[in-house]
């Protein structure tokens, strides 16, 4: 039952909100590419818009100009549990006793399945299979039906969850006790904006001023900001996801307080340090090997040549929700430069191996260019553990670093070298203490307890 990794997006206080959200959705469809979506309100009630694959698709077809409203948020969606299709893409748009309700969320609740029984059995009846839907029941419930008391109905979920609210009165941002999932503040004039991440601001001319606060519930009306605190939230003890820095975010963002580029390429010098190579070219696997091959080609003194070139009309490859999506779409995307490689030694630095499929056909690509040697240097460790906190990792068993050693990997994929930067050297690239960071996806140690629903779901393979 693990859940979406998402690009979230929110603005209060202009006359075209839902313009604005539509910007902020493009400025982040790396995060999802399988359904996009809008909510936005007059002040009076909420509507909505959604649909199925990149935002142009799902809502090139809506004139956003000629809608009336102050306030609007926006989802971008890539699922990995409850199930693709129209039905899940969100904001979640819900009806209640206290009025309307709509709901973005990038992260996953560990206690979903478990709140979500409880829910079932006294009655409630839910329209979708995505763990979001519990945070709306969770709202509407008598006790939490004024604002105030959201911070109260938070405190009941377990996990990573950055979310956006819309109803009628307010905007609301909501960040996770541990910070585990990446979400600004930012200002246009006089408007308040939310964003996943940073890039979303640039495009819309909007000014960073802060992170929401792990633990923070921001609400935003027409009376101006509250803030206030989730019970039981700890302010020193936080668990940022580093696989942002090392694959998700764009370079052009900032996330949990540092330039993500500057990361990225100082992931490339201490992998070059730690794992060198006689080698004629450092080749980056664009987009997200990019800076990192800039610092490993720095440091190591080896020429950076670019021997791929990206289809740019193709998504990630990582995040496409069916591995034949992956499959297909890893030989489609990226095409070698046989006059920059052919005869070379060549260094290729990518972010992650994760199955070992698109490194293994990115290799023969480069064999069949006329690349002499191979070097595959990965500005991470190891991946071996399931995410449950919003990344698709679902099973152990899909992880080529727990099926093979060092040496069956690099045979595997069809290198002639293979280096992991190490997990010391991994967390030495950024600012915050090490115990700042999850790490759990490389080290196995989980920042909470995992329920017993997403050992089983991931287990069994399950996916969203």
């Amino acid at each position: 039952m693990i859940k979406e990794f998402c690009g979230l997006f929110g603005v209060h206080g202009s006359p075209r909100a839902a313009t604005l959200a539509t910007y902020g959705l493009y400025a982040q469809q790396h995060r999802g590419e399988e359904a996009a979506g809008l909510a936005w309100t007059d002040g009076k009630g909420l509507q909505g818009a959604k649909g199925l694959g990149h935002v142009a698709d799902a809502l090139g077809g809506f004139a956003t100009d000629g809608v009336r409203a102050h306030a609007a948020i926006g989802h971008t969606r890539y699922s990995t549990t409850g199930g693709g299709g129209l039905v899940n893409a969100q904001p979640l748009l819900v009806t209640t006793a206290a009025g309307p309700i709509a709901c973005g969320h990038n992260g996953n609740l560990v206690n979903a399945g478990a709140l979500r029984r409880a829910y079932e059995a006294k009655g409630h009846i839910f329209q979708t299979t995505t763990d979001s839907e519990v945070i709306v029941h969770l709202l509407a419930s008598p006790e939490f039906r004024s604002l105030a008391s959201w911070p109260r109905a938070f405190a009941r979920l377990h996990g990573a969850y950055s979310l956006v609210l819309l109803t009628p009165e307010a905007l609301v941002a909501v960040r996770d006790p541990l910070g585990m999932r990446p979400l600004s503040l930012g200002r246009l004039g006089r408007a308040t904006v939310l964003a996943s991440e940073t890039s979303a601001f640039d495009l819309i001319g909007a000014t960073l001023e802060r992170e929401i606060l792990p633990g923070e519930v921001l609400i935003v009306t027409r009376k101006g900001r509250r803030s206030l605190r989730i019970p039981g939230a700890s302010p020193g003890r936080l668990a940022h996801c580093l696989f942002e820095h090392v694959y998700f975010a764009r370079p052009d963002s900032r996330i949990f307080g540092e330039a993500v580029h500057a990361v990225r390429r100082r992931l490339g010098e201490r992998l070059a340090e730690e794992h060198p190579a006689v080698a004629d070219l450092v080749v980056p696997v664009p987009d997200s090997g990019n800076f990192a091959a800039e610092g490993y080609a720095a440091r190591s003194g080896i020429p950076l040549g670019h021997g791929f070139v990206r289809n740019h009309y193709v998504g990630r490859t990582f995040i496409q929700p069916l591995s034949e999506a992956r499959s297909a779409q890893a030989r489609i995307k990226l095409n070698p430069l046989r006059g920059v490689v052919k005869g070379k030694r060549v260094v290729v630095v990518d972010d992650s191996i994760v199955r070992g499929t698109t490194a293994r056909e990115r290799v023969a690509l480069l064999r069949g260019a006329g690349a002499r040697e191979v070097h595959l240097r990965v500005s991470c460790p190891p991946l071996r553990n399931p995410c449950y906190f919003g990344i698709d990792f679902p099973t152990r068993g899909e992880l080529i670093a727990n099926r093979l050693g060092l040496k069956g990997i690099a045979r595997r994929i069809g290198v002639d070298s293979l280096g992991y930067l190490s997990l010391e050297g991994m967390l030495s690239c950024v600012s915050l203490p090490a115990s700042s960071y999850c790490t759990a996806c490389w080290s196995g140690r989980y920042p909470m307890p995992v329920t017993r629903d997403h050992a089983r779901a991931a287990a069994k393979g399950k996916r969203g």
